[in-house]
């Protein structure tokens, strides 16, 4: 007869998943926001809408999920867990701010062989910065020990999250016009797309290291990849209580090439004009290195523009200069043309 087997023994530790869940009560605590009525440890969250439709005619919630992808091998590298969330949150939070909804609240996945206390608070704390920046509470979420599923040290990530806005004003682009002009406002960084691209080329091609000092980002390599993507809350929010923001677009997965089209109603084109930005030197770095075509990277990394607003001409310029004065850095990089002839929906020029 075999001796007694516990769940411990299989590699969960119900004690400690129960320990952790009151030191992520602390952190989530820094997040909460007007509407939050329960506290971590529930069965489910729950949320009052109540003071956050007021004076709006038909409330309608928005909602996103998305995760971090592949730069979580970045994280693991480095051994730095305390940013990853706010990329989480980032990939969640401005999904639905292009539809003109303001966050109300995250929930998160976080999956692991073996629950490291450290580690776990670290992806935590990040969340919640993240949600903090964001405006939204974080009420609740899901922390998995799956042993024997994940390499030692390694963790997957997901959020789920959900936003408002009145009917009358969700952002579709079904304004769009002919003349409307592209604003591109500058992103952080690389964001968090693209990275199996940039693994590629720095880490089998280059051979680089991630404590590798690179004189053209001025820090290592590992700080350049691991930087946060931009949470685009406040900027956003403040742009449309009283400009006319027609459309925006979140440049993810896909660059300005697959992300502004999303937004535009079928038929119009969009001229873009190559060099109307600044590119940070991290894109011209991983071009040059890994001999990547234009057209490659402008549909892979966001090239510098995180968040693009389509505005009618008339507005252009209050829009710039607004952004301009929260010292923005956003540029006019193209407009909206006419269906023209055959052969693609965008033209560069």
């Amino acid at each position: 007869m075999t001796d007694p087997i516990t769940y411990a023994d299989a590699g969960v530790d119900i004690d400690k998943a129960n320990s952790l869940v009151r030191a992520i009560g602390q952190i989530t605590r820094q997040t909460n926001r007007p509407g939050v009525m329960s506290e971590i440890g529930g069965f489910a969250g729950l949320f009052s809408l109540e003071r956050h439709i007021a004076g709006m005619q038909h409330p309608v919630l928005v909602s996103s999920t998305d995760g971090v992808g592949t730069k979580l091998k970045i994280a693991f590298l480095l051994d730095r867990h305390d940013t990853i969330g706010i990329d989480l949150v980032a990939m969640c939070v401005n999904d639905i701010l292009v539809q003109g909804a303001r966050p109300l609240f995250l929930l998160d996945y976080l999956a692991m062989g073996r629950i490291e206390s450290d580690r776990v608070e670290a992806i935590l704390t990040g969340i919640a910065e993240g949600c903090k920046q964001a405006r939204c509470a974080l009420i609740g979420g899901e922390t998995a020990e799956m042993p024997g599923f994940y390499a030692p040290g390694e963790y997957d990530l997901a959020g789920f999250v959900i936003g408002i806005v009145d009917n009358a004003k969700i952002i579709d682009g079904t304004s769009i016009r002919v003349g409307h002009k592209l604003i591109g406002i500058a992103s952080s960084g690389l964001h968090s797309n693209g990275f199996s691209l940039v693994r590629k080329i720095c880490f089998e091609l280059l051979k680089m290291k991630v404590e590798d000092h690179v004189p053209d980002f001025g820090r290592s390599l590992g700080e350049e990849l691991i930087t946060p993507t931009r949470i685009y809350t406040d900027l956003v929010q403040g742009l449309l209580k009283d400009l006319p923001i027609h459309g925006l677009a979140h440049i993810t997965g896909g660059g300005i090439v697959d992300n502004i089209v999303r937004i535009i109603p079928q038929g119009l084109r969009l001229l873009i004009r190559r060099g109307g930005w600044e590119v940070p030197p991290v894109f011209t770095f991983l071009q040059q290195a890994g001999n990547v075509p234009e057209a490659e990277m402008l549909r892979t990394f966001n090239n510098g523009i995180g968040m693009v607003a389509v505005v009618p001409e008339a507005a252009a310029t209050e829009v710039l200069e607004r952004l301009a004065a929260l010292k923005e850095k956003a540029y006019l990089i193209g407009e909206v043309l006419d269906p023209g002839e055959a052969g693609g929906r965008i033209v560069w020029a």
